[in-house]
Order: structure tokens, then sequence, then C-alpha cells
């Protein structure tokens, strides 16, 4: 995993809980948290610190992983305004994933493997998303969701219905956004 995702995860907690609460999951999970951006980190020291901060706040990973996502998104409109630019809605900005910014990820961050997407466009009323990665990080994906619907001033109803921890090909969400 590239070392973008600790240094976003580090900016979200030490921005809500303090820096002190940052240094405290780093403890528990027997991790230095030097973290450089460009960096490849094993996947399993994001799983130490999702694990940690699940049995620190008594949450279920997954929330703890949504709520990432949805904390993230902010850091990332300011970081990266332009993959924003030109969007009005969360459904247009997640329509460019695979198309725009995967590889402009892949550019700035050499050996990223973000995950793929595809997506059903044939309702108006319902985007259906299909996700698919090695590290079933599905519900990061579904708070990245939610953070883009917040950040475009949108409410979401997400709903899965398939999913990879279950032995699914992939994860399937069925999205729902409302102004």
């Amino acid at each position: 995993m590239k070392g973008i995702v600790f240094n976003l995860l580090e900016e979200a907690v030490s921005t809500e809980f303090g820096e002190a609460t940052w240094d405290r999951l780093l403890d528990d999970a027997g991790l230095d948290g030097a973290y450089t951006s460009l960096g490849s980190y094993d996947d399993a020291e994001i799983v130490r610190l999702v694990g940690v901060a699940s049995a620190a706040l008594g949450l279920p990973p997954q929330d703890v992983l949504r709520w990432f996502g949805r904390a993230a998104m902010p850091i990332l409109v300011r970081r990266f305004p332009a993959f924003f630019a030109g969007h009005d809605s969360a459904r247009s900005f997640l329509l460019t994933l695979n198309n725009l910014i995967h590889p402009e990820v892949r550019k700035l961050y050499p050996g990223a493997t973000p995950p793929v997407f595809d997506f059903d466009t044939s309702s108006s009323d319902e985007l259906v998303i299909g996700y698919n990665s090695q590290r079933k990080l599905c519900a990061l994906a579904e708070g990245f969701m939610q953070g883009a619907a917040a950040y475009f001033g949108e409410q979401t109803e997400i709903h899965q219905s398939q999913c990879m921890h279950e032995h699914a090909d992939k994860c399937v969400f069925h999205v729902r956004f409302a102004k």
C-alpha cells in the first residue's frame, strides 16, 4: 500500500482526535509511523492500525474504514483539487475513477495498485458500482463514496448487495444520491 494512504489516515486521525491519538495507535499497533507518500508499505500495517482503532473505539473494523473514507475526502479535495474540478455531483465524480483519477494516481505514486471499479449507469436514480481489489477494503470505498457525496452537498443511500468477504468475485454497491 502506498504511503499516501497512511498519510491520509494520520491527518484524519490527528485532525479529529489529536496527534497523541495517532501516536497511541502507532504504539498499540507496534508501528513506527514513518510513512512517505511515495513509499510502499505492507498492507498488514493498515490492517493493524484499523484493528487497534477498532478495539479502542469498540467499533467493527468496517466502521473504522468507512469513517476513514469519509474523513479523508476533504483532505483529498485540498491536496488534489483538479480531480474534483468540473464535477457538480458525486455521481459525475465517481464515474471518473478508472479513466481519470486512478491513472493520475499511478503517475503520481509509481507502483500504486488502486482498485478497479465498474459502473452500471442504466438507471438515473441509482448508480451501481462494482469494486474489485485484492485488498478487499470495500468499507473504505464505501466511506469514500459517502465522503464524495458530502463534498458535493448530497445525501447517499448505499446498499451493498455483494461482498468479496463473502466469496463474491467483486463487491457491488447500489448508490442513490439526493440533494
